[in-house]
C-alpha cells in the first residue's frame, strides 16, 4: 500500500500558460517598417491618381458645391461659416464639406487643379491610416496593408476621389477612421477623455457626410474583432484580451455606445429635413420595389468588387427586375452569411461580413433619395469588410500551406497592377463632363444620361476637352447633337411618364425646358416656345399639388418663356411671365430670402430691360432700383454672392441714367459699377476682366459727355489694357472690342488735335480689323469706317 504524499509536498496542478496581453507599442524597427510601406502606399495612390489633377470640373453637383455657389466663392469668411453651418443646400447638412471647398476656393479659385489635387490626398491619406490603423488592432501587417492597398487601388473608388462634389465622401471617411483609432486607444485604457476624443471625430464625420452614422455599430464590432473586448470565451483567468484590451460584459459595451447612438440619431433627424425635398414616397418607390432593388445592389457591389467593369451612374430601374438577378442575390447573401456563421472561429469572416452589409444600410435604398439605385462612391467604406475578409482568409491560407513570402507577393502584386490598370482607365471618363456621361450612356442608356450629354454639348467651355471638341466641325454640329439628346430624353421620359405620371412628370417637364433652351440658342422659336408651354402646364399642375416643391420650376420655366418672348421682340407678352415669375419668386423669398432673393433680384433685372425696351423709363427705373435693393440686403450677410449681379445692376441704372440725360446720376452708378468690378476682377481675373473692361468704357462715355476728356482718356486707356490681356488668351472673342475700344480712343485723341496719337490708335485699330474681315465680311463696314477716319485725320493734319 502506497502511503500518500504529505500536504506539506503535494504538488500543485500545473496551469496552463496564457498569451501576455500584446502591448499597444511597437519596436523601433516594426514601427520604420510599417513608415516605409505607408510612404510606399501613399506614393503609389497619389502617383496612379495625378492625371486627376488636370481634369476640369463636371457640371453635375460640382456646379452647386463649387463652381456657381457663391458662399464658397466668399472664402473661409465669417459668412461662409454661418452659411456652412445653416445651410441644408445640396439636400445636405455637412458644413465641414462646405468650409472645406470654400477653403479650397480661398486657395485655388476656381482652378480645378487644387480642388483634385486634395481629394486625392486625402485619399491617400485615408489609405495610409485604414493600414496603420488595422496593423496596430491586429499585429498583422501583411493583410493591413493588403487591405489597404485594395482600398486605395480599387476602381470602384475612382468615383469618390476624381468627383470634387464628392469631397464630403473621402473627408468624412479621415474622420471615420481616425475616429476608429481613437476607439483603440481608448479601448486599450478606457478615459472619459480619450472617449470625448471619439464622439468629437464621430461628430466631425457626421458633420462631413451622414453616411458615417453607423459608427456605433462598426465599433461593437470591432470589439467582436480585432479587440476582443466582448465577453464571449471569457475566464477568470484572463480578463484581459490578447490585445491588450479590458474585457466587459456586453451590456457594458452597449451602453457604451449610447452617446455615440444619439450622435447618429440627431444626425438622421437632421438629415431627413435636409433631404425633405429629396427622399422618394412610397407610392413613386414601394417598399417591394425597394427590397428587391437593395438585395440586386447588394450582390452587384460584391460583383463589381470582383470584376470591376462598367461603372458609372445607375438609374433606378423602370421596369421590374428581372427574377433571375434578385434571385440570384438572395442565394449569395444568404449563402455568404451561412459561411461565416459556420466559420465563426474566424472572425475577421463575420467582421468583415456584417461590416459590408451594415455600412451600406444608410445608402441601400431603404429610404430612397433620389434617382440612383446603388453608386460606386457608397461602396468606399463598405467595401473595406470584403477586404478584410479577402486579406485574412488568404493570409491563414498561406500560413497553412507554409506558402513562403515571395510566392505571397507575387499575386497580389498582379491582382493590384491589374486593378491599377483599371482604376486608371476609370480615372480617363472623369476628365470632362462629356467623357463621363458618354461613357455612362455607353454603359446604359438612360434620359437622366441623355440630358447630361445634352447639357455638356451646351457648354463646351467647362464641359468638353480639346479630343472632345474635334467631333465636332461646328457649333452647329454640337447643338444639333445636344437636341438629339435632349429628344431622345424626352421620349424615354414620355413613356415613362405615361406608365407612372406620379414619378415621372416632373422630368418630363425638365427635359421638355431643355428642349426650349437649346431650340430658342438654335433660333427655333416656335419649337422652343411650344417645349416650354408644354413644361409650364405640368410645373402648374405639380405646383397646385405641391407648392413647396414646385413653384421655383414654375418660375423659372415662367422666365424662359418670358426670355424668348423679348427675343422676339414680343415684348406684351414677355412681360405677363416676367411678372408672374416675379410674383412667384417673391412667395418664395418670403419663406427662405437667402435661397430665392436672388432670383427675384434677377427677374426685377429681367422686367426693368423690359421696360427699357418699351420706353417705360420710370417703371424700369423702379424695377432696377428694387434689384439693387435685394442684391444689397444679401451683399450685407455675403457680399461675395451678390457683387457680379449689384454692378450689372448699377450698369443698368447707369443706362437708364444716360437715356434720361441724368449724366450725374449716371456717373455715380457708373463709379460704384467699376468699384464692384476691381474688386471682383483682383479676386478673379479671369472671369471678371471682361466687365472691368466694359465698366471702364462706360465711365469713359460719361466724362466724354461732361468735357472731362483726361479723365475718358484715362479710363478707355485702361479698358484697352484689359482688352490686349484678354486677347492674348481668347483673341476671337476679345479682338473686336479692343479694336472698337481703339477706334474710340482715336476720335477722343482726333477732338483734341492729338494728331499721331489718334493716327497711331486708327492703324492699331484698323490692322486688327483687316484681320478680323478675313474671317468674318461683317468687319468690312468697320474697315471702311476706320480709313475714312484716316484720311479725314490727314486731311485735318495738312490744314492749316
Amino acid at each position: 500500500m502506497v502511503a500518500r504524499r504529505s500536504p506539506a509536498f503535494q504538488l500543485q496542478p500545473r496551469r496552463k500558460s496564457k498569451p501576455a496581453p500584446r502591448s499597444i507599442g511597437a519596436s523601433s524597427a516594426a514601427k520604420q517598417w510599417n513608415a516605409a510601406l505607408s510612404v510606399l502606399l501613399a506614393m503609389a495612390t497619389i502617383a496612379l491618381y495625378s492625371p486627376v489633377i488636370g481634369h476640369s470640373f463636371v457640371v453635375f453637383d460640382d456646379r452647386d458645391y463649387v463652381t456657381a455657389n457663391p458662399y464658397i466663392h466668399g472664402g473661409l469668411g465669417w459668412h461662409t461659416i454661418q452659411w456652412a453651418f445653416r445651410s441644408t443646400a445640396a439636400a445636405n447638412w455637412h458644413p465641414l464639406t462646405w468650409l472645406s471647398h470654400a477653403l479650397d476656393y480661398q486657395l485655388f479659385a476656381l482652378n480645378p487643379a487644387g480642388h483634385h489635387l486634395d481629394s486625392v490626398l486625402i485619399h491617400a491619406l485615408n489609405a495610409v491610416l485604414l493600414f496603420q490603423l488595422l496593423a496596430w488592432a491586429t499585429r498583422r501587417v501583411g493583410p493591413s496593408l493588403l487591405v489597404a492597398a485594395l482600398f486605395a487601388l480599387h476602381p470602384i473608388n475612382v468615383e469618390s476621389v476624381a468627383w470634387v462634389a464628392e469631397r464630403k465622401n473621402v473627408l468624412s471617411t479621415l474622420f471615420f477612421f481616425s475616429a476608429i483609432a481613437a476607439y483603440v486607444w481608448y479601448a486599450h485604457k478606457p478615459d472619459w477623455r480619450r472617449y470625448l476624443l471619439v464622439a468629437a471625430l464621430f461628430a466631425a464625420g457626421l458633420m462631413a457626410k451622414p453616411m458615417v452614422i453607423t459608427l456605433p455599430f462598426v465599433l461593437l464590432l470591432l470589439d467582436y474583432w480585432p479587440l476582443e473586448r466582448t465577453p464571449f470565451e471569457r475566464t477568470e483567468s484572463n480578463p484581459v484580451t490578447s490585445s491588450g484590451a479590458p474585457r466587459l460584459a456586453f451590456s457594458r459595451l452597449l451602453l457604451e455606445k449610447i452617446p455615440l447612438l444619439l450622435l447618429s440619431a440627431a444626425s438622421a433627424w437632421i438629415t431627413l429635413k435636409a433631404q425633405q425635398g429629396a427622399v422618394r414616397t412610397f407610392e413613386q418607390f414601394p417598399f417591394a420595389v425597394r427590397i428587391e432593388n437593395a438585395v440586386v445592389a447588394y450582390g452587384l457591389y460584391l460583383w463589381k468588387m470582383l470584376w470591376p467593369a462598367r461603372l458609372a451612374f445607375y438609374p433606378y430601374s423602370a421596369v421590374a427586375l428581372p427574377v433571375w438577378q434578385w434571385s440570384l442575390s438572395t442565394l449569395v447573401l444568404v449563402g455568404v452569411t451561412v459561411l461565416v456563421v459556420t466559420l465563426r472561429s474566424r472572425r475577421y469572416l463575420l467582421v468583415g461580413w456584417l461590416w459590408f452589409l451594415g455600412t451600406l444600410i444608410p445608402v441601400i435604398g431603404l429610404v430612397q433619395v433620389g434617382e440612383a439605385s446603388m453608386a460606386d462612391r457608397y461602396a468606399y467604406i463598405p467595401l473595406i469588410g470584403i477586404f478584410v475578409m479577402i486579406a485574412w482568409s488568404l493570409a491563414d491560407l498561406a500560413k497553412a500551406q507554409n506558402v513562403g513570402t515571395v510566392w505571397q507577393v507575387i499575386p497580389v502584386l498582379c491582382v493590384l497592377t491589374v486593378l491599377s490598370f483599371a482604376t486608371f482607365r476609370q480615372i480617363s471618363y472623369w476628365e470632362s463632363e462629356y467623357d463621363l456621361w458618354t461613357h455612362t450612356l455607353a454603359v446604359g442608356e438612360s434620359p437622366f444620361a441623355h440630358n447630361a450629354v445634352g447639357a455638356a454639348l451646351m457648354d463646351p467651355a467647362s464641359a468638353m476637352t480639346p479630343q472632345d471638341l474635334e467631333n465636332f466641325d461646328t457649333a452647329q454640329k454640337r447643338m444639333e447633337e445636344a437636341r438629339q439628346h435632349f429628344e431622345r430624353a424626352f421620349e424615354m421620359r414620355r413613356q415613362l411618364a405615361q406608365q407612372d405620371p406620379d414619378r415621372y412628370l416632373p422630368y418630363l417637364a425638365g427635359s421638355l425646358n431643355n428642349l426650349g433652351t437649346v431650340e430658342r440658342q438654335q433660333n427655333r422659336t416656335d419649337d422652343a416656345r411650344g417645349h416650354f408651354e408644354g413644361a409650364l402646364k405640368i410645373y402648374r399642375q405639380l405646383a397646385q399639388q405641391n407648392s413647396d416643391a414646385y413653384l421655383y420650376y414654375l418660375a423659372t420655366t415662367l422666365n424662359n418663356l418670358g426670355s424668348l418672348e423679348r427675343q422676339q421682340n414680343r415684348t406684351d407678352d414677355a412681360r405677363p411671365h416676367y411678372e408672374e415669375a416675379l410674383q412667384a419668386y417673391r412667395q418664395l423669398a418670403q419663406r427662405d430670402p437667402e435661397l430665392y432673393l436672388l432670383d427675384m433680384a434677377t427677374t426685377l433685372n429681367n422686367l426693368g430691360n423690359l421696360d427699357g425696351r418699351q420706353n417705360r423709363l420710370d417703371e424700369a427705373h423702379q424695377h432696377y432700383e428694387e434689384a439693387l435693393q435685394s442684391y444689397s440686403r444679401v451683399a450685407g450677410q455675403n457680399p461675395a454672392i451678390s457683387l457680379p449681379d449689384m454692378a450689372t445692376t448699377l450698369r443698368n441704372l447707369g443706362n437708364l441714367d444716360l437715356l434720361q440725360n441724368r449724366t450725374e446720376d449716371a456717373r455715380q452708378h457708373f463709379e460704384r459699377a467699376l468699384d464692384l468690378r476691381r474688386q471682383l476682377a483682383q479676386q478673379n481675373p479671369n472671369a471678371y476682366l471682361p466687365d472691368l473692361a466694359m465698366a471702364l468704357n462706360n465711365l469713359g462715355s460719361v466724362d466724354g459727355r461732361q468735357s472731362r476728356m483726361d479723365e475718358a482718356r484715362r479710363h478707355y486707356e485702361e479698358a484697352l489694357e484689359s482688352y490686349r490681356q484678354l486677347a492674348q488668351q481668347d483673341p476671337d472673342k476679345y479682338l473686336p472690342y479692343m479694336a472698337g475700344t481703339l477706334v474710340t480712343l482715336g476720335v477722343l485723341d482726333g477732338n483734341q488735335n492729338r494728331i499721331e496719337e489718334s493716327r497711331a490708335h486708327y492703324q492699331e485699330a484698323l490692322s486688327l480689323l483687316r484681320k478680323l474681315v478675313q474671317v468674318d465680311s461683317k468687319y468690312a463696314g468697320d474697315v471702311g469706317r476706320v480709313e475714312t477716319s484716316l484720311q479725314d485725320l490727314d486731311r485735318k493734319a495738312q490744314s492749316p
